[in-house]
């Protein structure tokens, strides 16, 4: 069974997500700054597909299965430290 996004909102600092086995998730917006920093307008134009989120004009994309697994965006963490 695949679990899909079906509904996205925000409050003034949280990513909510609606999934289509009848769960809510929650994320902080700390976790990615493309939509932190974002506007509310860049934030609401969010496209749903099976498998996460996706913001066009923001170059961000959450899938379903990070944001199960507690995984924030670690693009602008310098992700090779670890190298």
């Amino acid at each position: 069974m695949t679990i899909s996004p079906k509904a996205v909102r925000f409050d003034e600092d949280t990513l909510w997500v609606s999934l289509s086995d009848g769960r809510k998730i929650a994320a902080p917006l700390a976790w990615f700054p493309r939509l932190l920093d974002a506007s509310p307008e860049q934030r609401n134009s969010v496209e749903l597909s099976r498998g996460g989120l996706h913001w066009e004009g923001l170059d961000e994309d959450i899938s379903v299965a990070s944001l199960l697994a507690g995984q924030p965006d670690l693009t602008r963490r310098g992700a090779r430290q670890a190298a």
